[in-house]
């Protein structure tokens, strides 16, 4: 049986497609095991999976002053010293990691054995974990074309992101009848991720009675931000968060307004849905987002609206600009190199192993 180490974690962004991958690589016959941190996130996420997992010590890469500056490394040394342990007894043909600290002592431990390293990087340039890691990689795996100017030669290979296949499960008709939606308008999908989008939120109920002239409209807004003094709209659901039905309701929707985090985004291309991005203001965040998004736009799969420049007006058009050419992006979307990262991802990976 051919064996696989994967290693990422530090959020659920360098788990869950790490996860995408399992069904394919136990099909191929991969017998898969996991690194990542004591007591990380993602130690939950995998154990869920069925999945043999071993914890690491890990310590956070810092470009800014801190007293853990001066023990970190020495944590780091030890996790080294424990992956390098760990992969000589569980002998992998390869190893496959999506980023998070707790990679790169596996990652150098995988060079040390001459154990071929696969990377995964979502973000157009790299992080630091993943900038450690990339001289020991056979190849870099990435979202955006524009990533490839930070790689060296011969190692970049745009594969898009690996997403989970039940989200392709959905039924349309299950999402309507859980959403209490008719066929008589398109569907909506307003998310902004588990903690919503307080900006995105404000616009869309102060325009609430505009969009639904056209839509019927399911608000993903983020916890403790359902405003009850909405829940009796008619064409107008609003939740926290959906888990179980999720899928369902990406199949009834029709247009999707969203963030631009790498995976989100990501799942949308995969799913082929005309969406709107409204990414994370460079105020709030290093501006990775707003780069993700001018990056799809780029590419012809998205609209953009970036928060300052929000205004019922300015919203309202390019709602409305999404879903009147929505085929034209759909086209786009279906034309792009990266609409099926798991097999792309899977051929690399035998390449090596």
């Amino acid at each position: 049986m051919k064996k696989i180490v994967m290693t990422g974690g530090g959020t659920a962004g360098h788990v869950t497609p790490n996860v995408a991958l399992f069904p394919r690589l136990r099909e191929e016959g991969y017998e898969i095991s996991y690194i990542g941190s004591y007591n990380g996130i993602e130690k939950d996420l995998i154990k869920k999976q069925g999945v043999e997992y071993f914890g690491i010590s890990s310590g956070k890469l810092r470009r800014y002053f801190d007293l853990k500056n001066f023990s970190d490394p020495f944590r780091v040394m030890k996790g080294y010293g424990e992956a390098k342990k760990i992969l000589k007894h569980v002998k992998p043909d390869v190893v496959f990691s999506k980023g998070g600290f707790v990679t790169v002592p596996v990652v150098f431990a995988a060079k040390k054995l001459h154990i071929p390293v696969i990377i995964h990087e979502s973000d157009i340039t790299p992080g630091l974990a993943n900038k450690l890691a990339i001289p020991r990689a056979t190849y870099v795996c990435h979202n955006f074309p524009e990533t490839a100017a930070h790689l060296p030669e011969g190692k970049s290979r745009l594969t898009g992101c690996p997403i989970r296949q039940e989200l392709f499960e959905g039924d349309k008709n299950k999402g309507l009848e859980f959403l209490g939606f008719g066929s008589d308008k398109p569907v909506l999908m307003i998310i902004g991720g588990s903690t919503g989008a307080q900006a995105v939120n404000e616009c869309v109920r102060e325009n609430l009675d505009e969009l639904l002239k056209t839509f019927n409209i399911v608000h993903l807004c983020g916890k403790g931000k359902v405003d009850e003094s909405y829940n009796n709209v008619e064409g107008y659901n609003q939740y926290e968060y959906i888990s179980d039905e999720l899928n369902d309701i990406f199949a009834a929707a029709d247009m999707v307004i969203s963030r631009a985090g790498a995976n989100a985004i990501c799942e949308l291309l995969a799913l082929k849905k005309p969406h709107l991005l409204i990414p994370l203001s460079a105020n709030a965040s290093r501006g990775d987002q707003i780069l993700n998004a001018k990056s799809f736009k780029k590419q012809g799969f998205s609209e953009v609206l970036e928060e300052e420049d929000i205004t019922s007006e300015t919203f309202m058009k390019a709602v409305m600009k999404v879903y009147n050419n929505r085929d034209e992006y759909i086209s786009k979307m279906a034309a792009s190199k990266t609409s099926n990262p798991i097999e792309t991802i899977i051929n690399l990976i035998e390449e090596v192993s």
